[in-house]
C-alpha cells in the first residue's frame, strides 16, 4: 500500500488558482471531498512561491481544506512565512513539502518542522543543484538526514525524495533514482520515500502522461516506496498503489528482474505496461508514439 498525497489543489489550476486568490471557498472544498472519496491519504496544498501575503493565504487555504476533509496536510511553497502560518492553522497532521540541503531552506525550515512537530519531505537537492547519479543521490540523503536529526527530528519523520525527472529528457535519471531507491532501506533504516510522479510524464502529452505516471509507481513499488504525490482523480493509479491491479504489478516487477514477456501474448493492458516499461527501463528510445510502435 501507498500512501497517496493528491497533488490537485494548487495555484496552478485555473479553477484552483482563481478561487484562491478570491478567497472562494466552494471550488476548494468540492474537491477536498472529491479527492477524500477517491481515496487520497494527503491533500497537497500548493500556493507556489507565495511571495507576498503568502501568510495570509496558506491560512486561509488550510482552514477552508479542514472544513470539509479531515486529512493530514502537505503544506508546499517556499514562502517560510507561509509554512508557519499553515502549521499553525493546521489541527492535525502537517508535512513540510519539502526541504532541500540548500542552507538558507534548511535554516529557515527545520527548526519549524521540529517547533510543530510536523513530517518534513527532505528533497535531494544541494546547492550544487541536480544529483547526477544514485551515489550522489545516497551522499544527500545521508546530510540531510545527519542536519535533520541534529534539530532534533527523528528519522521517521522524514521522507525522502530523490527527485523523478523526465523520461523524455534522461532515462539515465530515472534509472538512478530506481537504483537509489533500492539502496534507501540500508542507507536510511527508518526513514520514508516519496517522488513526484508527475515529474516523470513532463513533456509527454497530456493524455498519455498517465500510462508512465502509473508505471513508474509499479517499478518504486519494488523498491518499497512509502508514498508518492499522485492525480487524485487517477482511479487507475490509486488502484495499484492500494494493491490492485497485481497481475500488472508482476509483469512489470518480472520485467524488472530481467523476464521478457511474449508481447504477443499480452492482452492490451498488459501491452500498455509492457511497453512503457521497456520506456522506463531504457530498452526502448523514448518517443511520444511508444504505446503505438
Amino acid at each position: 500500500m501507498v500512501v497517496c498525497v493528491a497533488e490537485n489543489i494548487n495555484i496552478m489550476s485555473k479553477t484552483i488558482g482563481a478561487a484562491i486568490k478570491g478567497r472562494d471557498a466552494k471550488p476548494i472544498q468540492d474537491m477536498a471531498r472529491e479527492l477524500v472519496k477517491a481515496g487520497a491519504d494527503y491533500l497537497d496544498l500548493n500556493i507556489g512561491p507565495a511571495r507576498k501575503g503568502g501568510d495570509e493565504t496558506m491560512d486561509w487555504l488550510v482552514k477552508t481544506v479542514c472544513e470539509v476533509a479531515d486529512l493530514p496536510l502537505s503544506l508546499d511553497t517556499s514562502n517560510p512565512a507561509a509554512i508557519e502560518a499553515g502549521l499553525k492553522a493546521n489541527p492535525g497532521k502537517s508535512l513540510i513539502n519539502s526541504i532541500s540541503l540548500q542552507p538558507e531552506r534548511l535554516e529557515a525550515f527545520l527548526p519549524m518542522a521540529g517547533k510543530y512537530n510536523a513530517d518534513m519531505i527532505g528533497l535531494l537537492w544541494s546547492q550544487e543543484g541536480m544529483p547526477r547519479d544514485a551515489n550522489e543521490r545516497a551522499a544527500h540523503c545521508v546530510d540531510i538526514i545527519y542536519r535533520a536529526n541534529e534539530a532534533g527530528i527523528p528519522t521517521e519523520k522524514i521522507w525522502i525524495d530523490p527527485i523523478a525527472t523526465p523520461i523524455s529528457m534522461d532515462v539515465n535519471q530515472v534509472l538512478a533514482g530506481l537504483e537509489f531507491m533500492s539502496m534507501l532501506s540500508e542507507i536510511a533504516p527508518g526513514a520514508k520515500s516519496i517522488v513526484g510522479l508527475s515529474n516523470i510524464s513532463n513533456g509527454a502529452p497530456h493524455e498519455l502522461r498517465p500510462h508512465i505516471n502509473r508505471c513508474y509507481l509499479i517499478m518504486l513499488m519494488k523498491y518499497g516506496i512509502y508514498s508518492a504525490i499522485v492525480d487524485g482523480y487517477d482511479t487507475e493509479l490509486l488502484t495499484i498503489a492500494k494493491g490492485g491491479m497485481t497481475e500488472i504489478v508482476n509483469l512489470v516487477h518480472g520485467m524488472m528482474d530481467g523476464t521478457e514477456p511474449d508481447p504477443k501474448g499480452l492482452g492490451p493492458k498488459e501491452l500498455e505496461y509492457y511497453k512503457t516499461a521497456r520506456v522506463l527501463m531504457g530498452k526502448t528510445l523514448y518517443s511520444h508514439s511508444w504505446l503505438t510502435v
